[in-house]
């Protein structure tokens, strides 16, 4: 997700009754039903991630560059494999009373283009995409402590989670650089079984889904940083 390192995420941990006895189910509710209400400035974002609402600011131009070119380069890449999926970002995944918004999202085209009537792919009048439609999701890292440990260790495990195959994360702040590719997921153990990282300046295959055999390098990534 995108955030400044000057503007950490607002994070709304608990919403509690005065007895802090509310059941987990319901605080789930109150939660949606608070993320559904909030009116935010322009230009930022917020989430339901492992039950807290996390508000984020738009990020850099590192970031939207990055994220850019893999829009870009995967759009091209499954346009020539004539496949069913397509590539979004700036959408709502939900899955249960769990709100994500991802860099990069692959979907099933039809889910992507589907009108608020379309109960099969599209959630609640309109709000997101069901996350079962989902074949990918993509996090360009920020940078901030928070920022950082929400995309490599919070969303891994909501993602995962929700069994959404594929999670690909590009990282400018684990050493000189580094993508990650997750796949295989438990999800009811919230992690993925099949990990593959590598820095900065090497190429790394989406090992299954749609976008299996794209290849994630320099073009995306740009050189190592530092370097």
């Amino acid at each position: 997700m995108t955030a400044l390192a000057q503007e950490a995420p607002v994070t709304m941990s608990e919403i509690t009754t005065p007895e802090d006895s509310t059941p987990e189910p319901e605080l789930d509710e109150v939660r949606w039903q608070a993320w559904k209400a909030m009116e935010l400035p322009e230009g930022f974002h917020a989430e339901i991630i492992e039950g807290s609402i996390e508000v984020s600011p738009t990020g850099r131009h590192s970031h939207s560059r990055i994220s850019f070119q893999l829009r870009r380069q995967l759009t091209q890449y499954l346009d020539k494999q004539s496949s069913a999926y397509a590539v979004t970002n700036d959408t709502n995944i939900i899955h249960g009373r769990k709100v994500w918004i991802p860099d990069v999202v692959v979907a099933l085209e039809d889910a992507i283009t589907a009108t608020a009537d379309n109960p099969e792919f599209v959630a609640e009048d309109g709000i997101g995409l069901d996350s079962r439609c989902v074949a990918l999701v993509a996090e360009v890292v920020s940078p901030g402590h928070d920022c950082k440990k929400r995309d490599r260790v919070r969303k891994r495990r909501a993602y995962a989670g929700a069994g959404i195959p594929v999670y690909v994360i590009l990282d400018d702040y684990d050493g000189q650089g580094t993508v990650t590719v997750l796949a295989s997921p438990l999800p009811d153990q919230a992690v993925y079984t099949e990990s593959h990282r590598v820095p900065y300046g090497r190429e790394v295959i989406i090992p299954q889904g749609p976008a299996k055999g794209f290849v994630i390098g320099e073009a995306i990534t740009g050189p190592p940083r530092n370097a």
